[in-house]
């Protein structure tokens, strides 16, 4: 089942933003759930049911939300496709500035971990598949990788695109000249939500010359990293980059990063960690974007939605 880009579309760039500002998917139908964590905090859940005893759990890209159109079109199709859907969005993402002092990172399984058991409780589903997209998908090879053997057992797939397997060579790749729209909008909505946290802990957030963070590196290392117990910024890289963990994954994953997709370094594509895990498959298309794969038809499906849904109803 290979991608193939509409003729004027191409292009990995625009692939890349095409989605953003001209797809429309309708999230009326969302029911919002708030939860209360482990630590006091809270997480913002959406969910888009059809009646069904089976859940995907959506986690979105770095500074997104439950209702940008890849998750929104993922949710829809779930529901097409025969599961409930359950899109959650990470601290700070929800619409609401979360109230503790840390909010997410690439490597934050911890949450990923409250929201399933959270799904799981209810008692409604006898199975759950994970989809994650760039960040989101990184987190949740992590959580796989993480838990192994250990697994709850009524996790059956995952299935995830875009994803910047090596965080390191991901941050050094967006400050390429060609990524300057997407680093410059990373750190602007970044930096807006640092001066929020500053205003809820003047004394821990220090927020001057912070029109100077410009780059992961720099943000990673000044906030990132310290307020969730890394040294810097590559002792957080090193740690939570999913490619150092697939090799524990124990389900049947799917991995879809495209050749063109100007986020993602060569390491960013973990040839040598899938071959040596049979159960971890990596598929990369010469085209795609970043979670892009736009098609179009009369269901307005995209082919990411096809592909992650044949994978997880056929295991092919």
């Amino acid at each position: 089942m290979d991608y193939v880009a509409p003729t004027l579309l191409r292009n990995g760039h625009l692939l890349s933003i095409y989605p953003s500002l001209w797809r429309k998917v309708a999230t009326q139908h969302f029911e919002r759930e708030r939860i209360t964590t482990a630590d006091g905090d809270f997480l913002d859940l959406d969910w888009s049911r059809c009646g069904a005893r089976r859940l995907v759990v959506i986690s979105h890209g770095l500074e997104g939300h439950s209702r940008r159109p890849y998750v929104a079109g993922m949710a829809r199709a779930a529901n097409a496709f025969g599961w409930d859907a359950l899109a959650w969005n990470y601290r700070s993402c929800g619409g609401e500035m979360n109230r503790k002092l840390r909010f997410y990172h690439s490597g934050e399984t911890q949450d990923l971990r409250e929201v399933i058991a959270h799904a799981r409780a209810q008692g409604l589903y006898d199975e759950v598949a994970l989809i994650g997209f760039s960040m989101g998908g990184n987190m949740s090879l992590v959580y796989l990788g993480e838990a192994g053997a250990k697994l709850d057992s009524a996790i059956s797939k995952a299935v995830v695109f875009s994803v910047p397997c090596d965080l390191a060579a991901s941050a050094t790749q967006l400050t390429r000249p060609a990524n300057y729209l997407y680093l410059s909008r990373f750190m602007r909505s970044l930096r807006t939500k640092m001066q929020l946290k500053h205003q809820q802990y003047p004394d821990q957030i220090d927020i001057a010359r912070l029109d100077k963070v410009r780059t992961f590196k720099q943000f990673d290392d000044r906030f990132t990293a310290p307020l969730h117990g890394f040294n810097d910024a590559e002792d957080y890289w090193r740690r939570c980059s999913s490619k150092f963990f697939i090799g524990n994954i124990q389900i049947p994953t799917l991995i879809v990063n495209a050749a063109n997709d100007p986020f993602l370094a060569p390491d960013c594509f973990p040839v040598a960690e899938v071959k040596a895990n049979r159960r971890v498959k990596l598929e990369v298309p010469v085209s795609g974007g970043h979670v892009g794969f736009v098609s179009f038809n009369r269901n307005d499906l995209y082919w990411s939605e096809q592909r992650a849904f044949r994978f997880l109803n056929e295991g092919s």
